[in-house]
This record gives structure tokens, C-alpha cells and sequence, in this order.
């Protein structure tokens, strides 16, 4: 009977899912011998059974062996709902956890209103965070006793490549990021050599606009993965940490005291960011939701708003955050012209009355602190909540499910067919085996061979995660607000006196070592000894101000803050790191206050572009730039570069200086500004004299070859469409999933005499590519004929410089004027190609660029915001245009009759574009990826792959192409990996240019591990577009391949690309090919082919062949009728890059930041070239 009870015990627990609360009462009736010596043994058992372990029996005499006879009768004390897997999703806690945190304090999404349940104690994540265990720290006067070597150095400054100002903060245990986190910032630490995997703090000075913060979804997405890859490694080191303080605690042999410290230290370990920002930069992070997904990084962004402060009962000039290393003072600051109430005082964004000297309002404890029992969670927030902090905590809870979310990709779903929202992969269970689903889809006739649809079939689909059930953020405008920032070490500790503690009766050794670190210690007569008995007079700890001022309007707000003129807070400041807009660093006010009462102690040191020349900030890509003009000077030229200001300025007070990329400031154990870190200038006559004679011999020969091969040139060009061969390409970022040293992220600009420039994708620093290829003036006119963008896909990769070249050509063709049409349906009737920019792409991109509007006015209003439909070539429907339908506006479209009504008032034609024709078809690499093909009326036409696997159907859109510009990321050999990550090889993009019998391909995108030239190889091949097919491209409810928005899409992994996440919000018919046409012919047709140099380093395209190749280079400009020579120079170029990888890069920066050697370690390869040129350094 025992036996059976437990299997009745276990049955109970395996199978009753929603019993989470379940005590079992066991009544048995046991028969018994008179002397009742079984008794023990039963309830002992019955205990057993209970606990699910056995329970130590006493040692007695052996139980009577008489037959025991029992009777089970189970019955529940307690029964409470445990819920459906989706309403258990809901009920998560999206704001995830802080230490400290009240008991069960979660914030969740309530079920009938889809709201987020916020209750008053959320108001506390509005505060710093981490602070509750930082009391002690938080003090004035607080002492360090762990001091260790601090410093702070420049790592950019104003110029095309760094358009902000970026400082890095180091410590030995920790690192910090202040300033600017614009564009350029992630590549401007690999140049220097700055690692970034101890960076959990970053104090973003100035305002929220993508100016200032435009590099930093690309670098959080790197910290994330960095921090994913070095796991293992951290939690070997916990262990090991956690064995060093259980030793030093003296319990090793405490098995559940060293459990709880190795947790504790692994929740240090755990790789997590703090944002410090102005406001508006949850809300910036939160418009990336449908692309940007990353697990296992918490990302706390805490927004800086004047109002917000110090807990009740610290001093009046206590810290604002405070950690184990620095405090931290922020000051916001609204603008001389903001608006002002009916006494003249400026107001918040929330209303909140306020000035450019206000202090932080002080929180009580009962606020802070405030209990957990009694609030209700019903959708509804506590009255002391107000609407504009309901809607920080909302965006704030999107932000943190983007970073630290439980959604795995790989988890699939059961649900009928009828009710999959497509597109979508849709997968069946095939006797225990997982298949992709090939049957009918919902609102799609099936085809041939099919079985009819089934509407109630149970299929496997992945859910969206949770970004993309955020249909919309709450409503915002833009922020006012700028931040600076004061910066100091805790006081340091005071020398130890050795004598004194030997008079003290304390011998050398751990007593010594406990006193410096600030604890007491018993000497050898059991008096207590304290610290301060040995150690001698304490010091401040050094400091530093970021004082950020984007405009003149903020000088008098900034230069009026109360913490300039406390000791409490200025003590131990030595230096001001000015971060100056146009027009501020040469005002009279900074000067005076530079030379007044405050400032004429301390170091200053300006960073502006008024005072900051425009040097190359990218001195690997700049210098091999160089070295490729001497191979081809008419494709490559040197990146364009100011070492001196056109304008000299009026000279800055005797204590201020310019800042330079590399100056640094010790900061212990002594302030000094230390000059001798400065980056030298690249010397472009000594990298160019180093140049070997063997590559300029080779230079020569091609451009001889050239010469000869006239005539096969002519009979090239003459089928070229008339005017094509003028046509410019620019390859302005050549490199794929992230930027480096050599290679920015994809962006090609297309240049069409007579019509205007078109750019198909654009990377982080687009921009600043941009202006490194054309002079100050050409960039004016490359902006003012900008008139097309297009966005192949939602990979940051390929869209992160938008916003700026958008911003660029707003400054330049309407001086940040916005349209003066009211509303979106008259922008649509009056849009002018010649004074409009098309961007063209799918919803998801479209959405994205209306969202961050909202936070900054960059011109969307400017814009015409196309978005295009995929075509199937083999069913003959073609592709088709449409004015962008925001989702809430098709959402009130009820019925297909409406919707489709609403499309058709919407459509677009091409002709306003002044094209022929655009055709875009949906290729295999991520969801919402396009292919397209562009055609002007005079024939000329381009096709651009953006990322994909080979297809097919961008084969037929892109028939006869011109020119062919498709991505390689992989070599052959790596072709593997090109399949897994829905990449191609060079020879299968050759094998499309091929397919397509285009005239001309440039091959670009090429992973980074191919830092300089890229390896082809092989004969063209035919491209394998069979091991995964495409489903689920129907629109939903019409059937009529239009464009309809919807958010719920799966997304599948890319681990090449820089991010994750929803991209795809439109549907439309699949444009996979039959079955039977999936494979590539093997020529096509046209001779394509592809011979290798001897040390198969590089391609050499054979003469004579149909299809010119040329493989891209950053900053390479060439026109079409160019692209035929491009094969001549390959021996040059090989041989160029033979010598550069034996001699070095030719770039300035060493050791990194953080390799242990600090500052002082910077001598480039730059400088060793040219001391083996000349024998002399350059400076």
C-alpha cells in the first residue's frame, strides 16, 4: 500500500499544472501489533512521501514484520489558479529588479486593458539607481582606503568621423563613458585601442538628439555580445573571487555562507549597463524595439530631469548617484528661451516649474521607501503618479524587456492555421519529428499538389517577442534639457605610518593590511587600534567637470549653477572638460568665468568645432586610403581632413587649452594634465614615401595594361544604356554586422547625371563617410540632389545613419524649416522630387523614422515615405508604391473593402520619383529584407541585393541589369557559414550577376574578418536557393499582395548581423520560385569568371569577360564606365596588402585603454613606418 500511495503522490505532482499551492493531509488507519512497534516507522514514512526525501531514522530495534494495511485520502488545503501561459507572460515584471527592491514589487501588463500596472513605488526607478547601498559612499566625507590610479582621456573630438566629444574614465576595477555617444564613437575606440568590457556606467552629457547619441544603440548591441562571449569566463572568475573572500572571511568550510558569497558575486559579475542621460533617451531606445533584442544585458536608463534628487535628511550638496569609486553631480539645464509661466519661470517638459539654477527637490524615505501591502495592481496607477511619469516608467519598461528578456527565439507555439498572423515560419510535428509547414497558407488558394486548406490544423509557430507587441510609445516632444556633470574621487586615505604602528605594538603583515584598508584591528595587548591611529592626514580625491553646452542660450544656466561655488562639491576639482556647440567656446561670458573667482584654479581644456580642426579620427581606413590613391588615384583620393582651423580664433585664457584626441588627465594620485598621450596627426607624405617601389611598378603596369585594352573598352561601353557610364558609384562602408579599423557598415551612394544621387542603405557615420569622400562644397551639392534612400532591411547595420544624412540634407536644402502642410494627406498631394527625399522601404523602417520624430524634429516632414510592396515575378505581379500608412491609422480601416480603399488612396507613382520603374522582391536573410531593382526612363538600371542568400527572384526582377551592386560576405570556402547566417559567397554573387547578365558588379559587404582585401575564389558556381524555403508573404484578410502593417511577426536569428529583433511589418505573397527552378544555371549565358593569384590572397577577374567586377573599398569613388578597369589593378593591390600586413597598418594606436599599460603606451604603427621611411617621427 505504501507503494501504491507513492505513485498516487507522484502522479498528483506530475499532472496537476494549476495547483501551486498543494499540502496533502494523509489519514491512515495502520492495524498494529499490541506492542504498536510499527507506529514509528509508518508516520515516518508518510513524512517521507510528503517531503519527497527520506527522513533519518533513529536507530532502534527492528519493526515488527506483521503485514501493515493503510488507506490514503489526499485533500487539498489550498487551491489557487495558476493561469494560462499567456496571461503568465503578462504578468511578468517588466521593469525587471533593483537591489533593494520591496518584497513581490513587480510591474505587470493587466489583461483586459493592456496597460502596464504601475503602482507608487515604482516612482523609486525614476531615481539613480543603486543608491540604497551606497549610504556611506554617498558621504562627504566618505574615505576611500582601496585607492588606486585614476585617469581620464579624450577619446574624440568634433570631426567628420567623431562628431561628438567622448571621454573614458578609468579605474582599475571599472571603467566609465561621459560625453557624446554619437556616430563614430564604437569605431573610435577600436582605433584607439579602448576596451569597453568594463564599461557598466555611461553619463551622456548635452541634449537627446541622434547627434549626441547616435552611436549608442550599435554599442550597446557590441557590450552585449562582448559580455555574452566572455560568460564563461566570468563565472570561472566569480568562483575564483568567491573563494578569495571566503578565504579571507574564514569560511571555506561554510558550504552555505560560500554558496551565498558566490552568488553575490556573480550578480556583480553580470554584465549590466546604467545610462545616465538627459531626458528623452528611454524613449530614443524604445522607437528601436521592433529591431534591436538582446538577452542577458540589463540596460537601466536613468533620465536626468531637474526635480528629482537626493533622498530627505543629506546635506544639501550630497551626490546625485555614487558608486565604490567616484560621486556624481548632475546638473540639468533648460535654455534662456524657454517657454516662461505667469512669473517668468521656465517650465519642464512636464510642467513642472523650474530654473536654469534649480536644485534637485529632496524625497522622503516615506516615499522612497513606501510599502508593497495594500496598493492594488488594477491597470490603474496611485494618485501620486503623475501622466508624464506613467509614461517615462512605460518606455522605460519597453527599454528593459529589449535588453533582458526571457523570449527565446527557439521556442515554438501550438495554434491552428487559421490563426497565424503572416508572415511567419510556420512548422508541424511529423511523427516526433519538427518539419517547415508546405501547405496552404491562410487567404492564399492552394497550390498544385497541395492538400485544401485547413483552417483548424495544429501548427508550430515562434511568438513575437515582446517589442514587437508595442504597437505604440506614449506621446512625447522634444527635450530642452542639457546635462553636465561633476566627477570626483572619493577623499583618499592618508599614508601609512609604518613607525607609528609599530609603537602601537602591531606587527607587519594582515593587521597592517586590514588598518589601510579601513578596518580596526587588536594588537598584541587586545587594544583596539583604528585606522586613524597610523594613517595619516586624508586628502581630497581628484575631479573633474563636463560642462556640455550645446547653444549660447544655455551659457547663463550653466556658468549660474550653485555646485561652482560649494566646497562641498568643488573640493578636490581640478579640471573642466568644456563640450561646446557652434558659437558658444568663443563667447566673452566662458572666458570670464575661465579667469574669475571659480575657474581661474582649475585646468580647462575646449572641445569644440570651432576650435577642434577636422582631423582624421580613423587613422587605419584614412591611411590605407592613402596607399590605394597611389594605386589608383582616380578611385581613391585622400580622405578629405583639416590639421589647421581656416579661421584662426581668438586665443583661450592662459589655463585653457584645446582638446586633442589621446590628452589625458591623472586624476591620483596627483591632477596633471598630461599632453604627451595626443595622437600625432597622420602624416600623409611619410605614409605615401613609405610606399614600396614594387607596388607603384604594379600601379604603373595596370594603368599601362589600361591603355592597350582601348578598344576592348569601347565595344564594352557601347552597351551601356545612354548616359549610364557617367553614372558614380561611392562605396562609402564596405564591411558587414559591425564597424572596424578598415571597413564602416554598408552604404553605397549612387550618383545619376541629370537626375540626382540615390544611396542604397546607410550605416552608422554614413555621414561622416560622406564627408571624408567629398569636399566641404561637393557635400553641400551631394545633399542638395540627395533624392532617394533606400533601406534594405532593419539590420542596425544598414540603417543607423538615417537620421543624420536625413538631419544633413534638412540643414541644406530647407534650413531645418519644417513643411508647411498641416497635414500628411496634403505632404502626399504637393511632394516635389526636386525638393523632396524619398525614403523607400518596408513599414518597419518607415515606422521607426515617424516614431523618433516625435523626440526630434530632423526633417521627417521633409520626407516622402514610400513603402513598397515585394513582387513574385512568377506569378507577374510586380512590386507596388505606397505613401506610408501609419498602423493606428490602418487599424481604423475596418473590413478588406476599407483597407483596400485606403491603400488605393495612398498608392504612389514611380513617375514622381522621375523613374521608370522600381521592382523589390523579399530575399532570404532576415524578415522585411528586400532586394531591388531600380530603372531610369533612359534604360539605366541597378540592382542592389542589400544582405541575402541567392535568389531567384531578384535574378528576374534585376534582368539585364547595368550595374550589379550585391553583397559577398563570405569566401568560397566559408560557404557554410554564408547559408547558416543567409549571407553569399563571391562566386554566388558572381553567379547572380551572371544569372541577371548584368554588365558590371561591385561586390561589397565583406565580413570583417576580412579587414583589408577580400578573398575570392573559385569558378562562378550555381547558387543554391533550395535549403530553406520562404513562407508566409500573404496579406492577411485581402489576399491582394497590398500593403497592410502587422507587428507580430517571428524573427529569425542572424549571428552575423549587429542585432535582432522585428522587422517585418508588412505582408505580402511569397516570391519564393517553384521547387523545380530553384538552382542557378551555371552561367547564365554570360562568361563570368575568376582567377586566383598564386597565394590566393585576392581576386583577378580574367579580361574579356561580359561582366566587369570590381571589389569595394571604402571611400571609393568610380564611375560605371570605370568599373571594366578595376580588374587591371588587382596584382597592385594584392601586393600593396602583402606588404601592409607584414609592415602594419599604418595607424596610430596601440596598446588598449585597457590592456593593463594605461596611457602612455600609444605609439602607433603610423610611426613606425615612418621611422623605417625617414628615421625621424613625425609630429
Amino acid at each position: 500500500m505504501v507503494a501504491s500511495g507513492g505513485r498516487l503522490w507522484k502522479n498528483l505532482r506530475s499532472n496537476v499544472d494549476y495547483i501551486v499551492n498543494l499540502s496533502c493531509l494523509w489519514q491512515a488507519v495502520v492495524i498494529l501489533d499490541p506492542q504498536q512497534s510499527s507506529a514509528k516507522t509508518v508516520v515516518l514514512a508518510i513524512t517521507d512521501l510528503l517531503s519527497d526525501h527520506k527522513s533519518s531514522l533513529p536507530p532502534e530495534a527492528p519493526p515488527n514484520k506483521e503485514n501493515i494495511a493503510a488507506h490514503w485520502e489526499p485533500t487539498f488545503q489550498t487551491y489557487f489558479h495558476k493561469g494560462t501561459p499567456g496571461e503568465r507572460w503578462r504578468k511578468r515584471n517588466i521593469l525587471g529588479s533593483r537591489q533593494g527592491d520591496v518584497a513581490g514589487a513587480t510591474a505587470t501588463i493587466t489583461t483586459r486593458t493592456n496597460e502596464i500596472a504601475f503602482a507608487t513605488y515604482h516612482k523609486d526607478r525614476l531615481l539613480p539607481p543603486d543608491q540604497a547601498r551606497r549610504t556611506q559612499q554617498r558621504r562627504l566625507d566618505y574615505v576611500n582606503h582601496n585607492a588606486m590610479k585614476s585617469w581620464v582621456q579624450i577619446l574624440t573630438t568634433p570631426t567628420a568621423d567623431t562628431p561628438g566629444t567622448t571621454l573614458f574614465l578609468h579605474f582599475d576595477n571599472k571603467c566609465y563613458l561621459l560625453g557624446s555617444l554619437a556616430e563614430g564613437t564604437q569605431r573610435a575606440c577600436i582605433q584607439m585601442g579602448t576596451r569597453l568590457l568594463k564599461v557598466s556606467e555611461c553619463f551622456i552629457s548635452g541634449r537627446t538628439e541622434w547627434s549626441n547619441t547616435g552611436g549608442l544603440i550599435g554599442m550597446i548591441l557590441t557590450l552585449a555580445d562582448a559580455a555574452a562571449s566572455s560568460s564563461a569566463a566570468s563565472n570561472e572568475d566569480a568562483k575564483k573571487r568567491a573563494h578569495a573572500r571566503g578565504r579571507k572571511e574564514g569560511c571555506l568550510e561554510d558550504a552555505e555562507r560560500m554558496k551565498a558569497i558566490e552568488e553575490d558575486v556573480k550578480k556583480e559579475n553580470t554584465a549590466k549597463l546604467n545610462l545616465f542621460s538627459p531626458p528623452g533617451l528611454n524613449y530614443t531606445l524604445a522607437t528601436a524595439r521592433r529591431f534591436v533584442f538582446r538577452k542577458g544585458m540589463p540596460v537601466d536608463v536613468h533620465e536626468i530631469v531637474a526635480g528629482r534628487g537626493s533622498s530627505e535628511g543629506e546635506v544639501e550638496c550630497a551626490p546625485y548617484w555614487a558608486d565604490q569609486n567616484v560621486k556624481v553631480w548632475a546638473m540639468s539645464v533648460l535654455p534662456e528661451n524657454v517657454a516662461q509661466v505667469s512669473n517668468g519661470a521656465p517650465t519642464a517638459n512636464n510642467g513642472t516649474r523650474m530654473t536654469g539654477t534649480v536644485s534637485p527637490r529632496k524625497r522622503s524615505h516615506d516615499e522612497v521607501n513606501e510599502a508593497f501591502e495594500g496598493t492594488q495592481l488594477n491597470g490603474t496607477s496611485s494618485s501620486s503618479l503623475t501622466q508624464s511619469e506613467r509614461d517615462e516608467l512605460t518606455v522605460k519598461a519597453v527599454v528593459g524587456e529589449m535588453f533582458n528578456s526571457s523570449w527565446r527565439l527557439d521556442t515554438l507555439h501550438e495554434t491552428t492555421l487559421s490563426e497565424v498572423k503572416l508572415p511567419a515560419s510556420i512548422f508541424i510535428r511529423n511523427n516526433g519529428k519538427t518539419e517547415i509547414y508546405r501547405g496552404p497558407l491562410p487567404g492564399q488558394p492552394p497550390s498544385p499538389g497541395q492538400a485544401e486548406y485547413d483552417p483548424d490544423k495544429i501548427v508550430l509557430v515562434r511568438k513575437p517577442w515582446p517589442g514587437a507587441l508595442v504597437e505604440s510609445l506614449p506621446p512625447t516632444t522634444p527635450k530642452k534639457d542639457a546635462v553636465s556633470y561633476i566627477i570626483r574621487n572619493h577623499t583618499q586615505r592618508g599614508k601609512f605610518d609604518p613607525k607609528r604602528a609599530k609603537e602601537l605594538k602591531l606587527k607587519s603583515g594582515p593587521l597592517w593590511s586590514k588598518l589601510s584598508s579601513g578596518h580596526n584591528v587588536l594588537n598584541d595587548d587586545g587594544e583596539t587600534i583604528t585606522p586613524s591611529m597610523v594613517l595619516g592626514e586624508s586628502k581630497e580625491g581628484g575631479g573633474f567637470a563636463v560642462v556640455d553646452i550645446p547653444t549660447p542660450e544655455y551659457i547663463e544656466g550653466v556658468l549660474a549653477r550653485p555646485e561652482w561655488r560649494s566646497k562641498g562639491v568643488m573640493a578636490g576639482v581640478g579640471a573642466m572638460i568644456w563640450i561646446c556647440g557652434p558659437g558658444v567656446a568663443t563667447d566673452s561670458r566662458l572666458k570670464a568665468f575661465m579667469e574669475g573667482e571659480v575657474g581661474k584654479d582649475l585646468e580647462h581644456i575646449v572641445s569644440s568645432p570651432d576650435l577642434c580642426a577636422n582631423h582624421l579620427a580613423l587613422d587605419s581606413a584614412a591611411a590605407a586610403t592613402v596607399r590605394l590613391a597611389q594605386v589608383s588615384a582616380k578611385t581613391w583620393s585622400v580622405p578629405h581632413h583639416d590639421n589647421e582651423l581656416e579661421t584662426p580664433m581668438a586665443p583661450l585664457p592662459k589655463n585653457a587649452r584645446v582638446a586633442r584626441r589621446g590628452m589625458t588627465i591623472t586624476l591620483e594620485p596627483q591632477l596633471l594634465v598630461d599632453e604627451k598621450q595626443i595622437v600625432p596627426t597622420l602624416a600623409i607624405a611619410d605614409i605615401e614615401s613609405a610606399t614600396s617601389p614594387a607596388v607603384l611598378a604594379a600601379a604603373a603596369k595596370a594603368l599601362k595594361s589600361i591603355k592597350a585594352a582601348q578598344p576592348a573598352r569601347k565595344a564594352w561601353l557601347q552597351n551601356l544604356p545612354e548616359g549610364a557610364g557617367e553614372a558614380e558609384i561611392v562605396t562609402l562602408g564596405t564591411g558587414s554586422a559591425l564597424p572596424s579599423k578598415y571597413r564602416n557598415v554598408s552604404s553605397t551612394l549612387l550618383r545619376v547625371p541629370g537626375w540626382g544621387s540615390m544611396l542604397f542603405d546607410a550605416g552608422e557615420n554614413a555621414l561622416g563617410q560622406l564627408k571624408r569622400v567629398f569636399s566641404p562644397e561637393e557635400m553641400k551639392e551631394v545633399l542638395r540632389e540627395l533624392r532617394t534612400i533606400f533601406i534594405s532591411h532593419m539590420h542596425a547595420d544598414h540603417h543607423l545613419g538615417t537620421v543624420s544624412v536625413i538631419r544633413a540634407w534638412y540643414e541644406e536644402a530647407h534650413r531645418c524649416v519644417p513643411h508647411p502642410a498641416s497635414s500628411d494627406a496634403e505632404r502626399r498631394i504637393t511632394f516635389d522630387k526636386n525638393a523632396g527625399l524619398a525614403i523607400v522601404s518596408e513599414p518597419a523602417m518607415l515606422t521607426w523614422l515617424r516614431e523618433y520624430s516625435q523626440i526630434e524634429d530632423y526633417g521627417f516632414s521633409r520626407l516622402a515615405p514610400i513603402q513598397i510592396s515585394p513582387a513574385n515575378p512568377f506569378e507577374g505581379r510586380p512590386s507596388r508604391l505606397g505613401w506610408f500608412i501609419p498602423p493606428a491609422t490602418l487599424a481604423t480601416a475596418h473590413g478588406p473593402e476599407a483597407r483596400a480603399a485606403l491603400l488605393k488612396e495612398h498608392e504612389f507613382d514611380v513617375a514622381r520619383l522621375g523613374l521608370k520603374d522600381i521592382q523589390a522582391v523579399n530575399v532570404s536573410h532576415c524578415a522585411g529584407a528586400r532586394a531591388v531593382s531600380f530603372t531610369w526612363p533612359s534604360d539605366f538600371k541597378v540592382s542592389y541585393s542589400g544582405d541575402c542568400r541567392p535568389s531567384q527572384a531578384f535574378i528576374k526582377i534585376g534582368k539585364n541589369s547595368t550595374v550589379l551592386i550585391h553583397e559577398a560576405t563570405f569566401d568560397d570556402e566559408l560557404k557554410g557559414d554564408a547559408v547558416a547566417k543567409k549571407h553569399s559567397t563571391t562566386s554566388e554573387a558572381l553567379g547572380v550577376a551572371a544569372g541577371m547578365q548584368a554588365k558590371a558588379c561591385v561586390l561589397t559587404h565583406f565580413s570583417q574578418r576580412y579587414q583589408k582585401i577580400p578573398v575570392l575564389g573559385g569558378a562562378v558556381m550555381g547558387s543554391d536557393g533550395s535549403e530553406e524555403r520562404e513562407v508566409g508573404f500573404g496579406e492577411r484578410g485581402t489576399g491582394d499582395g497590398g500593403m497592410e502593417v502587422d507587428a507580430t511577426e517571428d524573427v529569425p536569428m542572424n549571428a552575423e548581423s549587429a542585432d535582432l529583433g522585428i522587422y517585418e511589418t508588412s505582408s505580402a505573397n511569397t516570391t519564393s520560385a517553384p521547387p523545380s527552378t530553384a538552382n542557378l544555371p551555371p552561367s547564365a549565358g554570360v562568361p563570368v569568371s575568376i582567377s586566383l593569384a598564386s597565394d590566393n590572397t585576392g581576386p583577378r577577374a580574367q579580361l574579356g569577360s561580359a561582366t566587369k567586377v570590381a571589389v569595394a573599398f571604402d571611400y571609393m569613388r568610380i564611375r560605371v564606365a570605370e568599373i571594366w578597369e578595376m580588374e587591371h589593378f588587382t596584382p597592385a593591390l594584392q601586393k600593396l596588402y602583402e606588404e601592409s600586413d607584414e609592415e602594419g597598418d599604418g595607424a596610430a594606436g596601440g596598446e588598449g585603454a585597457e590592456g593593463g599599460k594605461g596611457p602612455g603606451k600609444r605609439k602607433g604603427k603610423v610611426e613606425k613606418r615612418q621611422q623605417k621611411a625617414k628615421g625621424v617621427r613625425n609630429n
